[in-house]
């Protein structure tokens, strides 16, 4: 059966949507907003939370996005407004690939591989986005629990190291400064967004949008603890600090006596982030699907696969060496993008929802 049931859809919103968050952010929130860097990323967390309880309830009906707006405004309209929503999640997957792949060059590699190298990931990703929902649900069965576990590994190492008073005093660094930060660093909150490609594909359970908006509130106390210790092991020159998560590790007082056992904290975690990167390309194939797709045309998402990866991979190449003016581009002069098509619409959607009409006699 293609669903996703209510134990991986909470494993997704607690260990999975977090990861891609620990990576590059927690440099940027402090650019903007210094030592208040919890309170931006705390606001983003709460309003995606918020969304994503929403998002929940519509999954009540069991019907897919298509199928929620085809029947109030008809399939044309539907078609429109996913090939929109297909376009802004490509285009929000750009960051976080271009993300990946500085990363594993930075992290693992002596010398600078060739985008050869990195080639590789993208066919991976094409034969994952042409799967089914169903088989990204019995991942996050076995990626969730080892992202549990790296993380508490990785903390475990840092926090020894970390000054907590360097948080304080509280709003140091101002109003203008923390919503700055709060509006700069919209680009990595757009799982609310993700959560509609799943609609229809989930297996309804009673109390689901609860236990979700719990289990994404849990990974958002797991992030803000993260940059907590982030920020307490590297303070000042935490804005310089790029793929936070692999350096509070290193003042591990016993590292030497143990060797650099975070290492496999850190290569557990990467595994994650890796299916994480892949799932707005998904999203907007399946969304894509639910549009042109039908019983007679089984390649289509496989094709849309091959081609939507063909363009991103000729993208990251094209961008490469260039992640400061991606970043400038996506992440403050079209930030505006984000709550439009993460918060907004997705809030919309409620308009949409339709009760089942109750069975005659």
């Amino acid at each position: 059966m293609n669903k996703i049931s209510t134990r991986q859809l909470c494993f997704f919103l607690a260990a999975i949507a977090p990861v891609g968050k620990i990576i590059l952010m927690p440099a940027n929130l402090v650019h903007y907003a210094k030592n208040d860097l919890l309170f931006p990323a705390a606001m983003n967390f709460i309003l995606q939370a918020a969304i994503v309880f929403l998002v929940l309830l519509l999954a009540k009906n069991n019907r897919s996005l298509f199928e929620l707006i085809a029947d109030k405004l008809g399939k044309v309209t539907a078609r429109i407004v996913l090939t929109v929503f297909s376009l802004f999640f490509f285009f929000a997957a750009l960051l976080p690939l271009v993300e990946q792949k500085i990363f594993v060059q930075s992290v693992f590699y002596d010398t600078l591989p060739s985008i050869v190298a990195f080639s590789s990931f993208f066919i991976f990703s094409a034969y994952l986005c042409a799967k089914p929902l169903s088989s990204f649900g019995r991942m996050w069965d076995v990626l969730a629990p080892l992202a549990i576990a790296a993380f508490i590994g990785i903390i475990m190492l840092s926090v020894g190291a970390a000054d907590f008073g360097a948080l304080a005093p509280a709003l140091q660094s101002g109003a203008k400064n923390v919503f700055q930060g709060f509006a700069y660093n919209m680009s990595w909150f757009f799982d609310s967004a993700i959560l509609l490609s799943f609609l229809g594909k989930i297996d309804y359970k009673k109390g689901l949008p609860w236990k979700g908006l719990l289990s994404y509130l849990a990974g958002a106390a797991a992030v803000l603890l993260f940059l907590a210790v982030f920020y307490g092991v590297f303070e000042d020159i935490s804005v310089s600090q790029q793929f936070a998560f692999t350096k509070t590790t290193r003042y591990f007082s016993g590292i030497e006596t143990v060797g650099r056992i975070d290492y496999l904290f850190i290569y557990s975690l990467s595994l994650v982030m890796a299916f994480y990167a892949i799932l707005p390309l998904q999203a907007g194939i399946e969304l894509l699907r639910q549009s042109y797709g039908s019983r007679e045309k089984r390649l289509l998402p496989a094709l849309l696969s091959i081609a939507v990866n063909a363009v991103m991979l000729a993208l990251t190449i094209l961008l490469d060496y260039r992640y400061s003016s991606l970043n400038q581009a996506v992440c403050v002069n079209l930030f505006w993008i984000f709550p439009i098509f993460a918060l907004l619409l997705p809030a919309l959607m409620l308009l949409f929802k339709i009760r089942r009409r109750r069975e005659t006699e």
